[in-house]
């Protein structure tokens, strides 16, 4: 693809040169402008398309951020450890142990993620240390790519401890990262729920996420290991659809991995914006063509004059 850029950005060189400099003595028609005119805006269709690409090829390459947010004590420490399958997080009955973001990278189904364990999201008005973790983990939530938003199964399903989704989520700015997009609602301490670790018990919980979010939720246990299947193919089937593959289902021949390449190629889709304005003035249109082209060469390899010349001269019967 690059490669292709780079033969249609000598192209147009060749093009624009032969018209300022043998347009007269040639008889060089002004459809070659046309052809420039045709052959740019096409070109920067193409590129501004690959850079709209949500970062898909930057995430897959240095891993999808995923934050485990939820109330205390919903078992999101214990569901990293499990992640991790090592104890990186301490696990404790007592609410709040988690203070600060806990990172970690992992591979779930072939894709890098990089986890981060949150404090839990709960009203810490006397507590300025833990507030200030609630704060880091709500942040931390909103630029992940992705969010597991980790709940008691006990607390929504079972209907001697049920408690509402506003009484769980205490505040509008933590029921808002429901909505954010990428989340996904999990259920855990299934094995503590009253009718068991079932079937029957986990449409129950996804029933409870559609009415209450919108979405399906997973439940799992932590404990015994419930679910835990359906769990990583969700995820791992969500990063695939999300970044692997295009938003239609159609496969990313060749991702933007590099934020080098993405900063050149922005640079090279921003001349070729200034080389249609220059309008008429071709002199300064083609000042921008080769400035584009100097862009693009930072990735393809230099655009010489060498490369120009030989296509000019294959393109045009000059001096013939």
């Amino acid at each position: 693809m690059y490669e292709h850029w780079r033969v249609q950005m000598v192209s147009l060189m060749a093009n624009i040169e032969a018209y300022i400099d043998f347009s007269e003595e040639e008889n060089i028609d002004d459809d070659v402008l046309d052809n420039v005119r045709r052959i740019a805006a096409s070109l920067k269709e193409e590129i501004a398309n690959h850079l709209n690409d949500g970062r898909r090829g930057e995430i897959l390459r240095s891993g999808v951020s995923l934050a485990i947010v939820g109330p205390p004590n919903s078992g999101k420490s214990t569901l990293l450890n499990r992640l991790a399958q090592r104890q990186v997080a301490i696990v404790s009955p007592v609410a709040g142990t988690t203070r600060d973001i806990i990172e970690t990278t992992l591979d779930i189904g072939g894709y890098p993620l990089v986890v981060r364990d949150t404090a839990g999201l709960r009203h810490a008005d006397t507590d300025a240390i833990e507030a200030e973790g609630i704060r880091r983990a709500l942040e931390s939530a909103r630029e992940a790519d992705m969010r597991i938003c980790l709940l008691d199964a006990t607390q929504v399903l079972d209907l001697q401890q049920q408690r509402s989704l506003d009484d769980i989520l205490g505040a509008d700015e933590w029921r808002a990262l429901l909505n954010l997009p990428h989340t996904f609602i999990v259920l855990n301490k299934a094995d503590q729920l009253n009718i068991g670790a079932s079937d029957s018990a986990r449409s129950l919980a996804s029933a409870w996420a559609r009415a209450h979010t919108g979405s399906d939720g997973v439940l799992i246990s932590c404990a015994s290991m419930f679910g835990w299947d359906e769990l990583m193919r969700s995820v791992a089937g969500h990063i695939r659809t999300s970044w692997e593959q295009g938003q239609g289902g159609e496969s990313l021949q060749m991702p933007l991995t590099k934020a080098r390449h993405r900063q050149h190629l922005r640079e090279c889709l921003d001349r070729l914006e200034m080389f249609e304005r220059a309008g008429e003035e071709w002199v300064l249109a083609a000042e921008e063509l080769r400035a584009a082209s100097s862009a693009l060469g930072r990735i393809t390899g230099r655009v010489g004059i060498e490369d120009v010349l030989d296509a000019l001269f294959s393109q045009f019967c000059i001096g013939k």
